[in-house]
């Protein structure tokens, strides 16, 4: 494995050749906002548009997930910019998000809440107007309660379930305001679902829950 030096924050910092800049982040405790990235990916999906990093001699910022590592490559994570980015997909979120803190499985454990906290931004949509879905819960899992205007579209849930299973029994549908998670059909989801639940412990804002028994 080739080692390069990169200078992050004004802290020259070694690290793998073709990791990614989120990666190296993490590796050296400096914190950036992300909900869609998971370790490992080949090819993160950069949709929540959160982990915006500058690099010098690159004309707008750019997604740490999906930026690899280069000999002397110089970053800021923390740029007047970098931030206004960070906020405004953080609001734009909130938003479309049923902002019920108290009552949430997630409680306290929410990356929207270590966002918010993080940006110095707090919960509220404003300046935007909160937009929700109609439908508050799916129960089209046989185990699990889907709550869509908690679900921030990270995908963390389809791709946690193909890595564990081979194939995921998630899939996004619909468009645009209205694109939710959705299962696949219920054939054989039985024995893999009760006892794995991987899903319910990587989604960051608690959109998945284990529906209680009657």
């Amino acid at each position: 494995m080739k080692m390069i030096h990169i200078t992050i924050d004004l802290k020259e910092i070694a690290c793998a050749e073709g990791s990614t800049l989120l990666d190296v982040c993490r590796e050296n405790d400096i914190y950036i906002p992300n909900l869609c990235h998971v370790a490992g990916m080949k090819t993160p999906p950069a949709s929540c548009r959160m982990c915006m990093v500058a690099i010098e001699g690159r004309e707008k910022p750019v997604t740490a997930c999906t930026t690899r590592v280069a000999e002397g490559m110089v970053v800021r994570t923390d740029t007047g910019e970098v931030r206004q980015l960070q906020r405004t997909a953080l609001k734009l979120l909130l938003s479309v998000h049923d902002i019920d803190c108290r009552n949430c499985s997630a409680n306290k454990q929410c990356e929207l809440q270590n966002t918010a906290r993080f940006l110095k931004a707090g919960l509220k949509a404003t300046p935007y107007e909160t937009l929700l879905k109609e439908q508050a819960v799916d129960s089209a899992h046989p185990y699990l309660d889907y709550l869509p205007n908690r679900c921030v579209l990270c995908g963390k849930c389809i791709y946690v379930c193909s890595e564990k299973n081979g194939r995921s029994f998630f899939t996004f549908a619909r468009r645009g305001f209205d694109t939710v998670i959705s299962v696949f059909e219920m054939d054989g989801l039985e024995a893999p679902c009760e006892a794995c639940l991987a899903c319910v412990a990587i989604c960051p804002v608690g959109a998945l829950e284990i529906r209680k028994k009657k």
